[in-house]
């Protein structure tokens, strides 16, 4: 019995003990999930097995307008539209719900992703987008609908990945999303995804229009990808964060490919991301981790988040640890004084 006892009062320490997701630390990482990059995705809760994942945006919410008015959903191999919801194309994905659960009660926050390279997006008007908005606030965060995807999980916020379209209102849709999420319970999040040419073409104006939580910038498939030295510019997003952003508290996340198949151009190899990680922590005060596309590529590529995750955590330890040291203040009553 008494064996017993200690074993539940020392799970209930570990449960008690897991910590939420954080968003103003320096070494968070996102990691996209749904897409099976690699060709054997496995379920979410799979990739919330250990703590190297902070946040796990859901891609995607590929269609905004979908029969019936509702979106539709694609996560390859795990759920699509192969099982809707009665007369729409909105897949029923609620035996998912307990995989949600699972990885929010392990401290990583999971996001709703919209749009993708091939998303069919865009809205015609501010009232279209806030429209949109209020159908996302029902059917996946805080609201409530009979053809919620995900059950009775409610999701920690939303992603925006738009790469097609045209850039207007979104804005509206985001500045909507906050009205709903203002004074709930539970701390919900708005990201973006734009590719790192700035200013992103598709998501740029709303950037500036709208209080966005972080934006996990695409350094890949385009000039100033990571492989690229001399045309990486972390320094201009940090100064859009600084500067131009309506939220000038936004963290800037490093997106990188978890493999080389995971994108067309970008990878690098996980040290060589680190050093860029390590960079972006000590020159860069809007840095808040780093973000990779996708979770099944990650894992089979010799678990790179992994890897990624504990270089930029030890990073940021150690330049914790010499920011206490040149704070600390011998008081006049230490025993250093004592002669």
């Amino acid at each position: 019995m008494f064996t017993s006892t200690l074993a539940l009062f020392s799970l209930g320490l570990l449960t008690t003990s897991v910590s939420a997701f954080d968003l103003s630390k320096k070494d968070n990482l996102a990691v996209y999930w749904g897409q099976d990059g690699a060709g054997n995705q496995q379920s979410l809760s799979y990739y919330c097995e250990d703590d190297t994942i902070d946040m796990i945006p859901i891609a995607f919410l590929y269609d905004f307008w979908g029969p019936g008015d509702l979106p539709e959903i694609d996560l390859s191999n795990i759920c699509g539209s192969w099982n809707p919801f009665p007369g729409t194309s909105l897949a029923n994905c609620q035996s998912m719900a307990d995989d949600i659960k699972t990885c929010q009660a392990k401290g990583k926050a999971v996001t709703i992703s919209l749009g993708g390279a091939t998303g069919v997006v865009g809205f015609s008007s501010d009232s279209a987008a806030e429209a949109l908005a209020d159908r996302v606030w029902n059917l996946f965060l805080g609201g409530s609908s009979s053809t919620r995807p995900f059950g009775d999980a409610v999701l920690d916020g939303v992603d925006l990945d738009i790469e097609s379209g045209t850039p207007a209102h979104y804005a509206a849709f985001v500045n909507r999303i906050k009205s709903h999420a203002d004074g709930a319970s539970k701390q919900y999040y708005v990201t973006a995804a734009p590719q790192c040419p700035y200013p992103d073409a598709y998501i740029g104006a709303a950037l500036n229009e709208a209080p966005f939580d972080a934006v996990f910038v695409q350094f890949y498939n385009n000039y100033c990808g990571l492989n690229a030295p001399s045309e990486y510019n972390m320094a201009t997003w940090d100064n859009w964060a600084k500067t131009e952003s309506a939220n000038k508290d936004v963290k800037v996340y490093i997106g990188a490919p978890g493999s080389a198949a995971s994108a067309g151009s970008g990878y690098v190899n996980s040290a060589t991301l680190a050093g860029f990680a390590k960079e972006a922590q000590e020159k860069y005060s809007s840095f808040g981790g780093v973000m990779l596309w996708d979770a099944s590529t990650a894992h089979t590529n010799n678990r790179f988040d992994s890897q990624v995750k504990n270089a930029i955590t030890a990073s940021a330890q150690s330049r914790r640890r010499d920011v206490d040291a040149d704070d600390y203040t011998p008081s006049s009553n230490s025993r250093v004084f004592r002669f």
